[in-house]
C-alpha cells in the first residue's frame, strides 16, 4: 500500500515508522527540511520538501496513487485543506488529525473517512488509565458502544484453570461479552482460542465487551 503524509511532526513521523515496520510504502511531505532528511535516512519513507497543501508538491509526491493519504498537520484548518484536495484527486482512504471539535463536521464534509481528536483520544487513555489500572489497554469502536480489553491473567484469577466454554457458561460472566484473543506467554504469538482454551496464569486475553459491564467483567476475571 502505498501511503501519503501531509506533515512529518512528531505524530507524522511514528506514524510513518509504524507503517514503514509493517511493510507499507510511505512518503511524508513537509516544509522542515530536517523532518524530511529524518524521514528518509531514520525512516526510511520517501520525504518531499514543501507544503504539503501545495497541489504541485502533493502531484510529485504521488497523491494520484496513494492508497491512503494521511493529514497530521498541527493546524485543522490545513489538515481539512489537504483532505479536500485529496479528495479532488480521487484518494479512495483519507485520515485526518484533529484538534478541535468544530472542526469534525468540516472534515467529514470534505471527504474524511477517519479522524482522529489527538485530545479526545489521550484524555480517554488516561481516563481508562486511572479507572482501570489493571487493564493494559482499551479500545473503542462504534462510538463507544464497544470496548475491547487487553487483560494479564495473574495467579490469583478467578479464570486461571478454566477452558473458554466453561468461563463462557458461567452465570457470573457478562452477557454478550466474549474473550476473541489468547497470548499464552509474551513471547507468543496472539492466537484465537476456541471453547478447549484453558487459560494460564501469566498469559493475556482479549476481551469484547460493552462499557457498561465493565467492571463487572474486571470483577469476574479477577476474582472479586
Amino acid at each position: 500500500m502505498y501511503v501519503l503524509i501531509g506533515g512529518a511532526g512528531l505524530v507524522g513521523l511514528n506514524l510513518a515508522q509504524k507503517l514503514v515496520e509493517i511493510g507499507h510504502t510511505v512518503a511524508v511531505i513537509d516544509i522542515d527540511p530536517n523532518a524530511c532528511r529524518y524521514a528518509r535516512e531514520q525512516v526510511g519513507a520517501m520525504a518531499f520538501e514543501g507544503s504539503a497543501v501545495s497541489t504541485e508538491v502533493l502531484l510529485e509526491a504521488g497523491i494520484r496513487k496513494a492508497d491512503s493519504v494521511a493529514a497530521v498537520l498541527r493546524s485543522d484548518a490545513l489538515n481539512l485543506a489537504i483532505v479536500t484536495l485529496a479528495k479532488h484527486y480521487g484518494a479512495s482512504h483519507i485520515v485526518s488529525r484533529m484538534r478541535h471539535r468544530d472542526f469534525e463536521e468540516p472534515l467529514r464534509f470534505a471527504g474524511a473517512h477517519h479522524i482522529i481528536s489527538t485530545i479526545d483520544l489521550a484524555v480517554s487513555t488516561m481516563v481508562n488509565a486511572i479507572e482501570y489500572p489493571q487493564v493494559e489497554s482499551m479500545m473503542h469502536f462504534e462510538q463507544g458502544q464497544i470496548e475491547v480489553l487487553k487483560l494479564s491473567i495473574a495467579g490469583r484469577c478467578n479464570v486461571v484453570g478454566r477452558s473458554i466454554a466453561e468461563i463462557a457458561q458461567d452465570p457470573r460472566f457478562p452477557t454478550g461479552s466474549l474473550i476473541i484473543g489468547y497470548q499464552p506467554h509474551p513471547q507468543m504469538d496472539l492466537e484465537i482460542p476456541n471453547g478447549s482454551t484453558v487459560l494460564e496464569s501469566g498469559s493475556t486475553i482479549l476481551i469484547v465487551t460493552k462499557p457498561g459491564v465493565l467492571h463487572q467483567m474486571i470483577d469476574f476475571i479477577e476474582g472479586c
